[in-house]
């Protein structure tokens, strides 16, 4: 009855969010999901994730300051271009799109395929906040707000996520608004140079990333650890580059899943896959470092607007960033908390930048 219950709700959910339904399974599960009902099951479930990226945690305000971004991940569908539930306009753009990420194997056996809908905005501010005029030597005020669409090919070792962001940079951002509003409840004092921020410009992002499980074992007793590799791009007026990295994870009942990148680009990474600890009533918590580089052909936060005259400096071609935290998962839920180090990313800039990161992470 519970099922009976369940299912209907979630096909409803689904199809006012996405258009979409979930659609049955067309591939028989792995042992440890036939022991679970289907309501019980990773494939089945919906996975919210929030995230929340501040330079406050490391006691700077400049640069990147702030970041948020909320996703929600479907559960599994059939087919990204033949499942009947998905309407006949998705399946059609779906053609175009998958021909960037063609599906046959050797991707494994069996993959997994997901949908996934993220609300984001992020906000970039020079060092001096009581400058009104434009400081030539730092970074524009610049903010982005984005909505963005993607597909996540998943297996047990291997995930694929090709995603499209659309959105305003300038103005209609908000990021003014946005940092005004948390400056003023905490207390602290507003940046006066806003006035000069990027121009609005509509923003177009098109990312892919593939990532692998490279190898994973056991230590002893339920400690593990494992090594994921990534490889990716961006392409459009908000960043062109390509990007390469790995994160190393080592601790208690490991979760079944793809990371903690926090808001890096590249898809959701939190999704819990077959045999996750979180589906089983198991708690789990692990530490991680990851790295990440990428050479930059655009950044429109330091190379200023595409089609009007604006602020802008010269960017370095070359960027990597560094993270280190702890991760906990309990009862479908995961908790991360991560330091962030990024490299110079212009020439003037006083050396390097460093925030903190936030991640929560609930599937139902």
């Amino acid at each position: 009855m519970k099922n009976a219950i369940c299912t209907p709700a979630r096909k409803t959910a689904l199809s006012l969010l996405l258009y979409l339904s979930a659609s049955p399974l067309l591939a028989a599960e792995r042992l440890t999901d036939e022991l679970l009902t289907p309501a019980e099951k990773p494939s089945d479930a919906w996975t919210l994730n929030l995230y929340l990226e501040n330079d406050l945690f490391t006691d700077t305000d400049e640069q990147y300051t702030n970041g948020v971004r909320a996703s929600w991940v479907s559960p599994e569908v059939g087919n990204f271009i033949d499942d009947p539930q998905i309407p006949q306009w998705v399946r059609d753009a779906n053609r175009w799109l998958t021909r960037l990420d063609p599906e046959p194997a050797p991707f494994e056996n069996d993959p997994r395929h997901h949908l996934i809908v993220t609300l984001g905005q992020e906000m970039y501010t020079p060092k001096d906040k009581e400058r009104t005029s434009v400081d030539p030597d730092d970074r524009p005020y610049a903010g982005w707000l984005y909505l963005g669409f993607g597909y996540h090919t998943q297996t047990r070792h291997k995930l694929k996520s090709f995603q499209v962001n659309l959105g305003m940079i300038g103005p209609w951002s908000l990021a003014e608004e946005s940092q005004n509003f948390i400056h003023d409840l905490r207390g602290f004092d507003r940046f006066e140079g806003w006035d000069n921020q990027l121009h609005n410009e509509p923003g177009i992002q098109l990312l892919y990333e593939r990532k692998q499980r490279l190898f994973q074992g056991g230590i002893i007793d339920n400690i593990q650890h494992d090594f994921i590799g990534h490889i990716g791009g961006s392409l459009g007026n908000v960043a062109t580059y390509v990007n390469t990295g790995a994160e190393y994870r080592i601790g208690y009942q490991l979760p079944q899943d793809f990371g903690t990148s926090a808001l890096r680009p590249g898809g959701d990474n939190s999704t819990p896959g077959s045999g996750d600890p979180r589906f089983h009533d198991q708690w789990g918590v692990h530490a991680f470092v990851s790295i990440d580089g990428r050479w930059v052909l655009r950044d429109i936060f330091l190379d200023g607007n595409t089609f009007r005259d604006s602020h802008s400096v010269d960017k370095r071609p070359f960027v990597a960033d560094a993270a280190w935290g702890v991760a906990a998962t309990y009862d479908r839920w995961k908790l991360s908390l991560a330091r962030y180090y990024r490299t110079q990313q212009f020439d003037k800039q006083d050396g390097g930048h460093k925030f903190g990161s936030i991640a929560l992470s609930y599937s139902f």
